[in-house]
């Protein structure tokens, strides 16, 4: 296990992140025997995104039978989609029944991980209520995720705001919503799910929106006694149902990936949901897409578009020019008062934060690198320059149609493969040859071209700033999977330990 050497704590794995992601791979590291790791977290407990988003509202949009570990299924979800307090006290179950929480350090940020060539380990700082710590680990695995760094709109004079602001992700529930003027900065996910609560509290809000959704009815229903019995004696039960929904959602896939023209289906959705619930043709128009459904997000919700025609609620479309003390200014010089700013502008998915404290051979950071070409690793999970680096949910690996639960376990079996060769092996360090992840990229870049996600003629959070989708896996998810089914070791450079090579010299 892990012991203290030269002021470090030396370990064979030091995972980052606690959500699905980080709990899924100390999970099963753990079941390999491969025991010897710890999982900083710099939150305070368990389950990530389902952890910090607390806002009102908040809830899965991929149905509850898929959005859980294969290995940990819940008979006792409430309804078809879960709510967040639901996904968060799962997932702190799980964690408590896997036996690994004592390798958990938690409230602690890491500071920077730099490979150390000569040791052939990642040497880790993090910050915590100890002070800043040390750590030599063989490998590291990021599992921060794209969503766990909230990111704030660049908006002159946004900081001589004298009321509450607060980013969606952050939610401060001191603040009492009740009769008071409230603007709601963006109309995405988050937005979606949170203004038709605050609709119902709030004096009066405004929406600002800049490019509408795709929304589509959101076919929600609680699971009845009978079916959450069946779920738990009746064997195999909970499985099969699982498995249609999955076949269900894999379904959808040709026609974001191959055939965009099919998306007509789900616009003709999104039309009708919005006649159902909004009254006023003009209100109409300004909510109705003008790109193919598809190319951003599709949301799902009966609620969003009856709140935006409530009395009290104005959809405002018009740019924001600045923010002043106790108002919103457009561009077309309206003055808006407001007592309460929030901002539902999203996450640095293409730029996580976290890859600039990631540094590589010769000095180089993982943002120094995407920064001159873009996100791109091999197989969405290992990296060339950064020997032992493997990321849960890294480039290409995101999805627009499914759980990302079925994912992460892909990466994280990939993961657990590696360990075991490299021990196997006798290996200190596996590093992806550049040869394989140009090709491995090369081949996504040419998947992704007829995608709706690059022809539907809009400008989503997946691309970045060369114009790539650096975020989604372009086709089904059971070809990723079949991908990552074993680790490759014939695509790596590999290294054995330089200890052993004194001995053999």
């Amino acid at each position: 296990m892990s012991s203290r050497s030269a002021g470090r704590t030396q370990v064979d794995h030091l995972i980052v992140g606690a959500g699905f992601a980080g709990l899924a791979a100390a999970i099963k590291l753990d079941e390999a025997a491969e025991r010897d790791f710890v999982v900083i977290e710099k939150d305070s407990d368990v389950g990530g995104t389902w952890h910090i988003n607390t806002y009102p509202g908040a809830e899965c949009d991929v149905p509850s039978q898929l959005y859980s570990y294969s290995f940990a299924l819940n008979p006792d979800w409430s309804k078809v989609y879960s709510p967040q307090q639901e996904i968060w006290e799962y997932t702190r179950k799980v964690a408590e029944d896997s036996g690994t929480l004592d390798r958990f350090v938690f409230d602690t940020a890491v500071l920077d991980a730099t490979w150390d060539d000569e040791a052939q380990r990642w040497v880790v700082r993090t910050e915590g209520p100890a002070g800043v710590q040390e750590y030599a680990a063989r490998t590291l695995i990021a599992g921060a995720g794209g969503l766990s760094e909230p990111r704030l709109p660049e908006i002159e004079g946004i900081e001589t705001f004298q009321g509450e602001i607060f980013h969606s992700a952050r939610w401060n529930h001191d603040v009492d919503l009740t009769g008071k003027r409230v603007a709601v900065i963006g109309t995405g996910a988050s937005a979606v799910q949170l203004v038709p609560e605050l609709q119902k509290v709030v004096g009066h809000m405004d929406v600002y929106q800049r490019t509408p959704n795709w929304i589509i009815p959101r076919n929600e229903r609680s699971f009845t006694t009978l079916e959450k019995t069946v779920f738990k004696r009746v064997p195999g039960a909970q499985r099969a149902l699982r498995a249609l929904v999955y076949g269900t959602l894999e379904s959808r896939v040709p026609a974001f990936a191959k055939f965009p023209q099919a998306m007509r289906a789900v616009e003709m959705q999104g039309r009708k949901n919005i006649a159902r619930g909004i009254t006023d043709p003009e209100l109409r128009k300004l909510v109705t897409p003008t790109y193919r459904a598809g190319c951003k997000r599709i949301l799902i919700s009966n609620k969003w578009y009856p709140a935006l025609d409530a009395d009290n609620v104005d959809l405002v479309t018009d740019p924001i020019a600045k923010i002043t003390g106790n108002a919103i200014v457009t561009a077309d010089g309206v003055e808006r008062p407001i007592d309460v700013l929030v901002v539902a502008t999203g996450f640095y998915v293409t730029e996580p934060p976290i890859a600039r404290h990631i540094t590589g051979r010769d000095a180089v950071t993982l943002a120094d690198l995407w920064d001159e070409s873009g996100m791109a690793a091999y197989k969405g999970t290992t990296f060339h320059g950064f020997p032992n680096l493997f990321q849960i949910v890294g480039p290409n690996t995101a999805l627009g149609h499914s759980s990302m639960i079925f994912i992460i376990e892909s990466q994280v079996k990939y993961v657990v493969e590696a360990a075991k060769a490299m021990r196997r092996e006798g290996l200190a360090a596996v590093e992806p040859t550049q040869a394989a992840q140009d090709a491995w990229t090369a081949e996504i870049r040419r998947r992704m071209k007829p995608t709706v996600w690059q022809t539907g003629g809009c400008a989503s959070w997946y691309l970045d700033k060369f114009g790539n989708n650096t975020t989604l896996w372009p086709g089904q998810t059971f070809t990723f999977r079949q991908h990552l089914r074993t680790f490759d070791l014939d695509k790596y450079d590999v290294e054995v330990s330089h200890q052993r090579e004194a001995v053999n010299a």
